[in-house]
């Protein structure tokens, strides 16, 4: 399972302070696949696809798809426009960081979201949808 999520490069007793928190998160991810699933479970990724090659990107995009069609909920927090334009449903806030941010700018399909004016997430996934 560790080469499903993009960890096969992982060494059999690796000390988990070396492992980023994007690794440590798929390692977690990758036990939680190995449990007989409910369909009803809720995972929640902070910036998992951090330090991957485009790949692994694309492994643990399948997974997480997997992992839906199971019947679970994903709520990835991402920054990777391939990883935002595979999402059912997008969530943007901003307009920036820290104080300055947290506010809803833009909601909806990635289609929906590349057509509002006061999404920078918006205007650079309508450049990426273009080239799909």
């Amino acid at each position: 399972l560790l080469f499903d999520v993009g960890l096969g490069y992982i060494k059999l007793g690796q000390s988990a302070p070396t492992l980023s928190g994007g690794e440590a998160q798929r390692v977690k991810l990758s036990t939680e696949l190995s449990k007989k699933s409910t369909g009803r479970t809720l995972y929640i990724l902070d910036e998992p696809t951090t330090g991957l090659h485009f790949d692994d990107i694309k492994k643990l995009l399948n997974i997480l798809d997997r992992l839906v069609d199971a019947g679970n909920t994903v709520v990835v927090i991402e920054h990777n426009l391939d990883v935002i334009k595979m999402a059912d449903h997008i969530i943007d806030l901003g307009p920036e960081g820290g104080d300055k941010g947290g506010y809803l700018i833009a909601e909806g399909t990635p289609e929906e979201v590349s057509q509002d004016g006061d999404s920078c997430t918006g205007q650079f996934l309508k450049r990426g949808l273009a080239r799909c």
